[in-house]
């Protein structure tokens, strides 16, 4: 099926994985590059580009060139045949008690304020400092992991318990199934 980009006023790009936010990223990075409005998002899978008499091959593979980050969805996978755990950064855990068998984990994070001298220049930032304890069974309690510890931060303090990979997979199944894991949790 001939087609040719000679004589068109706009194009439009489709983006292999639809997301807004990875959309609206597109058109800002092409406004940036091309200094005025010639890209707008229009739907999670299409930017609509203004050639406004540019040559379109050269236009595009100006775009073409354009580093854009993609948002990617807070996803866990898991492959029990091998009990590998895959996840990405965006993974949160919303509060949530956690107990298996004898241990009991207990995940607070408190937030400080990190100053610096009057003298020595530099900016006040708040820096959260998390505090894992763990349990062995010995009170036989439940434990509370409170919301805004990353998925990461909690695997941490489970694999210095020595919790192997098929019980971290139960465990992380259960915070799914409990409504805290803030991420697809996809199982293979």
């Amino acid at each position: 099926m001939p087609y040719t980009l000679a004589g068109r006023d706009h194009v439009r790009l489709s983006l292999r994985n639809p997301d807004l936010t990875t959309a609206r990223r597109v058109a800002q990075a092409v406004n940036r590059a091309t200094g005025g409005p010639s890209a707008r998002a229009t739907d999670p899978r299409t930017v609509l580009l203004k050639l406004g008499g540019r040559d379109p091959v050269a236009f595009l593979t100006d775009i073409e060139q354009l580093r854009v980050e993609p948002d990617q969805a807070a996803r866990v996978v898991i492959e029990e045949a091998s009990g590998t755990v895959v996840m990405g950064a965006q993974v949160r855990v919303s509060t949530v008690a956690i107990a298996q068998g004898n241990l009991t984990i207990r995940i607070s994070e408190t937030p400080q304020v990190s100053q610096p001298n009057p003298l020595a220049g530099g900016e006040t930032v708040v820096v959260p400092r998390t505090q894992i304890e763990v349990d062995d069974g010995a009170e036989r309690r439940m434990g509370i992991l409170r919301g805004g510890v990353t998925l990461a931060e909690l695997v941490r303090g489970l694999n210095s318990l020595g919790v192997g990979p098929r019980d971290l997979i139960t465990i992380l199944q259960t915070i799914k199934a409990a409504g805290a894991l803030q991420a697809e949790l996809e199982v293979r």
